[in-house]
């Protein structure tokens, strides 16, 4: 477990009471405590506002997706969770169960495909509705699946992994926002926030279809904005550098050695850590909106200049 993942269990731990004294995120000793100060205020002010609200989380099978189960759990929210590696996504359903969600359901989802993601969101849609009497409301798409598929020239690109990442990073953000939308609630601080990329504001050799599909996700971003306008609706794009996720060993199709090549001597992002700051961003008051968030570790001043220990 790295540095900020303990830190952010540590947290999870505080919120629910509780001392953390083992490196075990899912066993916490039962020291009860009084939180006081500015810093607790604040933390249970956001947990006010995303208690028992609806968060919808695409590729919530690990990375990103997976840490804003978590630490949307912590904040006690109830989660709707959709990837396409079930095993995965039911642990991830269980932790974020542990971390404190009021609720956390899991479906297959491939938003890739139309009629996977019409799927997902009527059986979203059919859970909400179950939970409460009055039905259910979204309050929080989270569009997190994509990802980078090799780190081909545009003269060795291979269809396959355009297509791929066009359809993840591009379409797939287009499909589950036109269906989630009918069940964001207006003028109640409704938020959609698209994860997107440093790659969507830089390009860089080898990544032409990648960072093409992110500039894609950062212009549907900014055109929803305008879309949604008078409605209530925030529309935010979270853009991480580099980070140490399952990304690159996706992006590299396994292969250990280029993906311990690419963070040596560094210390990158980790998932938590954006994860934080999406809670941060759906927790700000209704009339408050984060248009775009570009988070960066400090050893990389620029996509091309990253500090390397030796």
């Amino acid at each position: 477990m790295t540095n900020r993942q303990t830190e952010f269990y540590w947290l999870v731990a505080r919120k629910n009471g509780t001392h953390l004294e083992t490196g075990d995120p899912m066993k916490a000793e039962q020291k009860k405590f009084s939180p006081s100060g500015p810093v607790c205020a604040i933390y249970q002010v956001m947990g006010l506002r995303l208690k028992d609200k609806w968060v919808l989380i695409t590729g919530a099978s690990s990375g990103f997706g997976a840490a804003a189960a978590r630490a949307f759990g912590a904040e006690g929210a109830k989660l709707l969770l959709g990837a396409r590696r079930m095993d995965r996504l039911e642990q991830a359903a269980a932790e974020a169960r542990t971390a404190g969600a009021s609720a956390a359901h899991f479906h297959a989802l491939d938003v890739s495909r139309t009629a996977s993601v019409e799927t997902f969101v009527a059986w979203a849609k059919a859970r909400m509705s179950g939970q409460t009497p009055e039905g259910g409301e979204l309050h929080i798409l989270i569009n997190n699946a994509g990802g980078a598929q090799g780190l081909d020239s545009v003269l060795e690109g291979k269809d396959d992994d355009w297509e791929t990442m066009l359809q993840s990073n591009v379409l797939g953000v287009l499909r589950m926002t036109r269906a989630a939308l009918p069940l964001m609630p207006h003028h109640l601080g409704a938020t959609i926030l698209n994860i997107g990329s440093l790659a969507g504001h830089v390009p860089y050799e080898g990544g032409s279809a990648y960072c093409a599909a992110k500039a894609g996700e950062l212009q549907i971003t900014r055109c929803l904005r305008l879309e949604l306008n008078g409605t209530g609706i925030r529309v935010s794009s979270i853009d991480p550098g580099l980070a140490r996720t399952e990304f690159a060993n996706v992006r590299f199709k396994g292969d250990e050695a280029r993906v311990n090549k690419l963070y040596e001597g560094t210390n990158p992002l980790v998932a938590e850590d954006i994860a934080e700051i999406l809670v941060w961003v759906a927790s700000r008051p209704a009339h408050v909106n984060i248009d775009e968030m570009l988070i960066k570790p400090v050893d990389q001043a620029a996509i091309h200049k990253v500090f390397r220990r030796k």
